[in-house]
Formats: C-alpha cells, structure tokens, sequence
C-alpha cells in the first residue's frame, strides 16, 4: 500500500497524536506530520500510520507479571445443606421491585427474607457457597443493613474478595482491623506493638477485643497513649468503653471531663451519668433536685419545676450543653439535661418516697409535665431501667394511647426496648386491641421476631378488622411487610379463612375486598415460604460440594 511517489519522513516525537488529528479533521484541513498536501495525502496518512503502529508496538516493552493472589482461606465450616444453598440462590436472585407497579399480587418479597435467612444460617454456623459470595457481597453492598449478618455468613473469604473488588471494599471497612490478624492477647509485647504502630482500624480492633476479655487492661491500655490521640480518635476510643461499663471506668471518665474537644466531653458525661453511682450522677441528682420538688399549696400534692436560671462552668464540665437548639428555650433546655442525666433511683426519695408508678402519675405545675417526662424517658432508656420505663408508658389501653410520659412514638418504642421480649410484646399487643394499626408501625419495630404468639394474633385480628371496615390494604403496607417477615410461620394455617373474597357493605372502597383476600394470600405465602426455608437450615445433609470448600483462586 506504500507510495513510491509521496515520500514518508520520520514521524515527530507526538507524531501518533498528530496522525489522529490529522485522521479527525480530514486531510484537506489537516496536512499529515511527514507529507506534502494534495491528493496523496490520504495515503501518507494511511502510511505514516502503519509505519507508527509497527514502531509503537516494537518499542512496548514487556511488564512483568503480576503477581498471583495468595489462595483464599478455609472456610472450616459445614456446608450448606443443599436445599438450602439453592435457597440462598433464589433470596439472592431476588431484585425489589422486580414484580413492577403498586400492587405486588400474591407473590413474596423474597430479598426481604434474606436478613431472616442470614441470621438463621449464621446461628446454626454454616458457610455458603464459594460460587456463592460475589452475589451475596452485591446484595450487602446495596444493602447496608444486611451486612453485619451478611459479612459473618461469608465468613474470612470476605475480606480476600474484598481486596481484590474495590465494590465490595465496604467489607475491609466493617471487619474490624480491616481483616488484619490481631496478636495474642496473652503476648504484651505484640499488643503494644499493635497499640503503638498498628493502623487506627487496627487499634480499634485490638482494643475492643481486649475490653471484651479484659475491660480493666482494655482501660489501661487506652491510658497509655490517650494525651497524644487526635480528637476524632479519642472520641472513637472513648465510644468502645460502653462494652462492659463499669466503676472502674469512673476516674478516666472524669478526667476526659476536661478534655480539650466537646464531643469527648460530651461523651464522657454521658457515660458517667449512666453509671448511677458515679459521681457526677450524685452531681447531676442535686442539680435536679434543686429544680424539682413537691408543691402542696394546692388541692393535693404535686411537683413544681424552677427550671434553672444559668448554665455554669461546672455544669458544662459535667455534660450540659449551655446553647439551646433554635426554638427552644435555654432554661428548658437546660433542665431537660439535667434531669435526663440525674440518676432514677434518687427521685423516690426526692418525692416523698413514691414508687415510680405513683411519681408519673402526679400532676405537674405550670406546663413543665411534658418536658419533665420526656427527660425521664430519655433517662429510662439511658439506664436501661425497666421500672421507670413501664411507669413511664402506663397502661397499653390507657385513653391517651401511650402512658403519661412517653411524648411521642418514638419515645414509646425506646422505653419498650428496655423490657425483655416477652412483655414488650405484651405491651403492643395490648396496644393494638385498644388503638388498632394505625400508630403501631414503630412499636412493632421493636419486638422480637417471631412475634409472640399474643402480638401475632393481635395484628391478624387488627388487620381484620380493617378489611372488614372497607379500607385499601395499602393503607396498611407497612404492617402487612412487617407480618410477612414477622409473624411466626405457625401462624399460616390460621389465616386460611381470610384468603376469600368478602361480601363488600354498600360504604365500602369499591374493590377493596379482593385486594384484601390478595394481601393476605401474600402474607400466607410468605409465611409458608418462611418455614420451608427455616426447615431447610435444619436439613443436616451436606450440599454436594465437599464439606471442606476449595480454594478460590484467579487466573
């Protein structure tokens, strides 16, 4: 194809750049670097490229190879039983929304049982799968709820993916220490090794480990280094003491009071007060006492509130925040923290030596009632006192729907987490047979899954009711999802007589009633689903793979 008649000069050092603008813009505009312009030019062109191409590849030098990943660690475990693994294949297969549109028919959510089938796997120790893993560490990367439950069911592997698939990096952030081995605890010289070189994730692994063998070591070793740490890493070190809070922790609590960065203070304060011995709880109960006291001067006793009048240094030293929100008052402000951080048990004998139950229920001067149980609510929940917590929501079935402390929903769902599974479930049962579904959706969020029999049968009966008043089932989405991942399996055989169509009242949504027999065809299907696939993690037979999975390895 060389053209004897148009000479080819040596190409410039850029001449490769050159040549593809000269390809671009066409050569009646652009004249090719080495040739003359005119008719041959598209020819030069086509020349002085090939020429170019062979000199580029002649002169690439060969890189050396990479080196080969080292293979994947064992995964000692025992496999998956089969049915199980082909389960896990179809949970994962699973997109939201896949089914497209509002209505979701009567097929289920499968991605949504995933956290349950996760939690059951890990509990009965299996190991997935190695084909298993890239679509197992997507779905947690979409999700980041799953990954907890999802990084402990893949097991070591995860973190040897993690660093060979930027996308799955989430992995080496949420494995403590980024998957790095962690020294022997009973081997001083590498723990201070670790403590003193080691990585900041790899310092948190370490001393989270040792605060859950050791709480005191864990302590000491943190005291070591604690006037050289930066900010963020003090509070972040400061964070892991929450893991076996205890006395002993006091006087380095109280001497980060006077750190130099506030949100250390802050949360040093917190973790004082939820000590109710410490001293700064004995500071905090006569700050509060101070505000708070029994007013007889009307028809029968109640407590009146003197908010407190400034915010001093010592009361800032101790937790208080002096600058209120926007929209809120500084006094209140203030008050609110000093009751939220005094301890429960002083208040009794503040009060005339009533129970909680009997406290709650005194009246309280000058509108300050609902500042002053929305502050022992939050004190109930920060020292996980049940005692207080129950005063505090009062009845299920009160008319107030909800107790004479708890403000807000929120706040209700807080308290419940303070009382053990079975009566929490309890509680919000008794709730929904007086209120129904429509302010349950929080509540509901907290109870122990499977639900108990009694909440189980409480939201059946609600939703119902709502079927037989003519409503949509959509107005009840949120709970319908709930029963579905929720309810004990047991429960299907018990909804088989919702599953017809009923006869719709002349007030009722036109159609309502067939969407409704949809939706609980849908919630028996999920249930029925769920216990087939909790009784395939019961299977004790093998997957075909071998027990012991091979490594994983590239090329």
């Amino acid at each position: 194809m060389n053209s004897p008649s148009v000479p080819v000069d040596p190409p410039a050092q850029d001449a490769w750049e050159e040549l593809v603008t000269a390809a671009l813009l066409g050569t009646d505009r652009r004249t090719p670097p080495g040739s003359a312009p005119g008719r041959e030019a598209p020819a030069a062109l086509l020349d002085a490229a090939a020429v170019e191409t062979v000199r580029r590849r002649a002169g690439l030098r060969p890189a050396l190879a990479a080196q080969r990943p080292e293979p994947a660690p064992e995964d000692t475990r025992p496999a998956l039983p089969l049915a199980a693994a082909r389960r896990m294949a179809m949970l994962l297969a699973d997109r939201p929304g896949m089914a497209g549109g509002a209505r979701r028919g009567t097929s289920p959510d499968l991605v949504e049982l995933l956290p349950e089938w996760l939690a059951r796997a890990n509990d009965r120790g299996f190991a997935p799968p190695p084909e298993a893993l890239p679509a197992l560490l997507d779905a947690a990367r979409g999700r980041t709820d799953l990954r907890p439950a999802a990084l402990t069911f893949a097991g070591p592997r995860a973190v040897w993916l993690a660093r060979l698939n930027p996308d799955w990096r989430f992995a080496l952030r949420a494995t403590p220490g980024g998957g790095a081995a962690l020294p022997h605890l009973d081997d001083p010289a590498e723990i201070q090794q670790l403590w003193q070189e080691g990585l900041f994730a790899e310092r948190v692994a370490l001393l989270a480990a040792i605060r859950a063998r050791e709480p005191e070591a864990a302590r000491e070793l943190l005291s070591t280094t604690w006037a050289t740490e930066r900010a963020e890493d003090r509070l972040m070190f400061l964070d892991s003491l929450r893991m076996g809070l205890g006395p002993r922790d006091e006087q380095f609590l109280e001497q980060a009071l006077a750190d130099r960065s506030r949100n250390v203070r802050a949360t040093a304060a917190e973790l004082l007060s939820a000590l109710p011995g410490s001293a700064l709880a004995a500071r905090m109960a006569v700050r509060a006492g101070a505000c708070v006291a029994l007013d007889h001067t009307g028809d029968g006793p109640a407590i009146g509130v003197e908010a407190p009048h400034e915010c001093d240094a010592p009361m800032e030293r101790d937790g208080v925040v002096a600058k209120a929100p926007a929209g809120r008052g500084e006094r209140s402000w203030w008050f609110g923290q000093l009751v939220e951080a005094a301890p429960l048990g002083s208040w009794p004998g503040r009060l005339g030596g009533r129970t909680p139950r009997e406290i709650v229920a005194l009246p309280v001067r000058d509108d300050w009632q609902a500042e002053l149980h929305a502050a022992w609510c939050r004190a109930a929940v920060r020292q996980r006192d049940a005692e207080w917590a129950r005063a505090l929501l009062g009845s299920p079935s009160a008319p107030e729907a909800g107790g004479p402390g708890a403000v807000s929903l929120a706040e209700r769902a807080k308290l419940l987490g303070t009382l053990g599974s079975a009566e929490r479930a309890e509680w919000v049962a008794g709730f929904i047979a007086t209120h129904g579904l429509s302010e349950a959706f929080q509540l509901l969020g907290v109870c122990a899954v499977p639900w108990a029999a009694p909440l189980g049968r409480a939201v059946v009966d609600a939703l119902n009711i709502a079927r037989d008043a003519g409503s949509y089932p959509w107005s009840f989405s949120g709970v319908m999802g709930l029963a579905e991942r929720c309810l004990d399996p047991a429960e299907a055989s018990r909804l088989d007589g919702l599953l017809a169509v009923p006869d719709e009242p002349e007030d009722a949504s036109p159609g309502a009633g067939g969407y409704w027999a949809e939706a609980f065809q849908r919630l028996v299907t999920t249930l029925r689903l769920r216990a087939a696939m909790l009784s395939e993690l019961e299977s004790a037979a093998p997957t075909q793979a071998d027990d012991t999975h091979p490594h994983l390895t590239t090329t």
